[in-house]
């Protein structure tokens, strides 16, 4: 029972902190005017980057050019063995 007791405390500590960042966080950007619109914007650039051009400028190439998972594989390890002998 004495060893349970400081665990017990260890994990109180715990939750006390975290609550304690998760209220700083959760306040910090309640009261924030300027930086809502500056991080929606942030949000809306991710978007674009990663989902908008992924879509339009980088094509699933190894979809397009081979049929099964096995030849999709043995083309990655030839261009990943050849790049790493040229370095050498």
């Amino acid at each position: 029972m004495k060893n349970s007791i400081p665990n017990t405390e260890k994990k109180n500590n715990l939750l006390k902190i975290v609550d304690s960042i998760y209220t700083f966080y959760r306040d910090g950007f309640r009261g924030m005017v300027l930086g809502k619109k500056l991080w929606t914007i942030i949000l809306i650039k991710l978007l674009v980057m990663f989902v908008i051009l992924k879509l339009f400028f980088f094509p699933n190439y190894l979809n397009t050019k081979f049929a099964t998972d096995e030849e999709k594989a043995n083309y990655v390890i030839e261009q990943i063995t050849r790049n790493a002998l040229k370095t050498k």
